[in-house]
């Protein structure tokens, strides 16, 4: 009997408020700024969100925090709820932090009316000065001293489109002597004529991300608002806002972002790589984002097993790469139909196979028992991978040479019985025969081979192409590579291989399919295929050879 999993501390906390009576129902939230495409830790922060819900018989909401209409675009929310929905999760409601606008602009009035707030007319570099130091206090200016009815007109002007942007703010007032720089007077409103993606030209004052996200959380009655550690320094504002404007009691929690070996996970870096072209889209198969990974045929199940074993920390670490590449393979092993592609052909004429062709059989999948078979065509000629076949072959070396014998994968044993070079010394095309009643799942031969190679028919083989994807970069901690991240950018992340030679059975390949190329690694379609044209990504290798190679 397996032991039962340990709860983590949010999951304690979650216990608890139930068993207490506190809440009969949790309710989660999942709120990304619609500004960039979702990442790898983006994934974490959703299946905890949504996991945590379901555990409990609860509901989460998916919110867009869309309070910079400058940054904000549909595209990127368009972009991440099809993530969300990918990784498996529906949410309860589909809300915008600017849905709120209105009640948060009535929260600022409140805060005004009980001297709780001001309007500002410093620039935002004279702010920072008078805001003081970690070691200093901050101090006041004369527009601290307003008088309630002044910034109430202010602020409705501000809204009216009186002013120009930067030219005043709202700040809470609560404590330019704060240990806490945060709570040094924050701004809670700014000026921005800005075209917004949910609320058009409706609004020009626009509320900050501290003053707008534990009202929302308030609004929507979320049990349990989960957010990344960085956020500790920002819970007193959250929880000063709740509690001075006596609405519901939203509780914030912290837990560690999930920080990954070779890789970035800030979207502002992210963005970078994007702009200056060292990857080619936001979904190019090597950056971490959620739909770079489905392009790269990862799976919804592999990346929620990932998060899974990973768990939920109130410490930063930094995660192994090599942990989700071992469960995508662990799923892909389960899932993936086998195929023989040739990479990197070299020509075998079977000379005594005086057959036109046949077609053979070979399992889909040996680990799933419903899996079937697909047909298989055999015919003289073929192609084997050029690196199988040795001039000089030392001992122990169990493929294709001189006088030895190896066996077809679902065909028959050949042995190699001559082969010929071209005038530069290149072997072009190894000469072979073949025992007849060698044949797979009917081998009457009694002659055991320790060597089996892929191969594809010379006749029916398909040319594709074969995108081979590495990690982005060759440090394994970039957050704590001295210089510039793009230093450290990998020059092998790709290789292509614009023309290899795969069995007929992969003209039939969909975007939803996975393929285990055999001997090769993991495959999925790419998106840039053609009628005329498929194109694979390598998904991951068959092992991680990764860890050898960088010891």
């Amino acid at each position: 009997m397996s032991e039962e999993k340990s709860l983590n501390f949010i999951e304690e906390i979650v216990e608890a408020d139930l068993a207490s009576g506190k809440y009969k129902n949790i309710l989660t939230r999942f709120p990304p700024e619609p500004n960039g495409y979702l990442h790898m830790g983006h994934a974490k922060s959703i299946c905890l969100n949504f996991g945590l819900a379901k555990k409990y018989g609860g509901q989460t909401n998916l919110r867009f925090d869309d309070t910079n209409p400058v940054t904000e675009d549909t595209e990127y929310v368009d972009s991440i709820k099809e993530d969300v929905q990918w990784l498996g999760f529906n949410w309860a409601k589909e809300l915008y932090a600017s849905d709120y606008f209105e009640q948060l602009y009535g929260f600022a009035v409140d805060l005004i009316k009980k001297d709780l707030a001001y309007v500002d007319d410093s620039t935002s570099e004279d702010i920072a000065a008078q805001k003081g130091t970690p070691t200093q206090p901050g101090v006041a200016n004369i527009y601290r001293s307003r008088s309630i009815q002044d910034n109430l007109q202010l602020f409705a002007d501000m809204r009216a489109g009186k002013y120009k942007d930067g030219e005043k703010v709202l700040r809470a007032k609560i404590d330019m002597a704060s240990t806490n720089m945060l709570l040094r007077d924050p701004i809670i409103y700014r000026i921005k004529h800005a075209h917004h993606h949910h609320t058009g030209n409706a609004w020009c004052i626009y509320p900050m991300y501290d003053f707008a996200h534990g009202q929302s959380d308030s609004i929507e009655n979320i049990t349990h608002s989960i957010c990344t550690l960085e956020f500790i320094p920002h819970k007193p504002m959250y929880d000063w806002c709740i509690e001075n404007l006596g609405i519901f009691p939203s509780k914030q929690y912290e837990f560690a972002r999930l920080n990954m070996t070779y890789t970035v996970m800030s979207k502002r870096k992210l963005l970078q790589l994007v702009n200056d072209g060292y990857v080619t889209s936001w979904d190019d198969p090597r950056m971490p984002t959620i739909s770079a990974m489905r392009r790269r045929g990862f799976t919804p199940e592999s990346i929620r097993a990932f998060c899974d074993k990973i768990g939920v920390a109130k410490r930063e670490n930094l995660i192994d790469f090599g942990l989700l590449e071992f469960c995508v393979r662990e799923h892909l092993n389960k899932i993936a139909k086998r195929r023989m592609v040739v990479f990197d052909p070299l020509k075998v004429t079977i000379s005594n196979y005086l057959n036109e062709w046949e077609t053979l059989s070979s399992e889909n999948n040996p680990e799933d028992e419903n899996g079937g078979n697909r047909a298989l065509p055999f015919t003289r000629e073929i192609y084997i991978e050029r690196e199988d076949f040795m001039e000089v072959a030392p001992k122990k070396y169990f493929r294709l040479a001189p006088g030895q014998m190896v066996r077809l994968k679902s065909a028959y044993i050949i042995k190699c019985d001559d082969f010929v070079k071209d005038a530069h010394g290149n072997i072009t095309e190894v000469r072979c025969s073949y025992l007849p009643e060698s044949k797979s799942g009917n081998d009457t031969s009694g002659i055991n081979v320790k060597g089996t190679l892929h191969w594809v028919s010379a006749a029916t083989a398909l040319p594709v192409e074969v995108r081979l994807y590495d990690r982005l970069f060759t440090e394994e901690n970039i957050g704590n590579a001295e210089g510039d991240f793009k230093d450290y950018i990998n020059p092998n992340s790709l290789q292509v291989i614009a023309k290899a030679y795969a069995e007929p059975a992969l003209a039939e390949a969909t975007l939803a399919d996975r393929f285990q190329f055999l001997r090769k690694g993991y495959f999925c379609l790419d998106k840039d295929s053609t009628a005329n044209k498929l194109v694979f990504n390598r998904t991951v290798t068959l092992k991680d050879t990764w860890a050898k190679v960088n010891k």
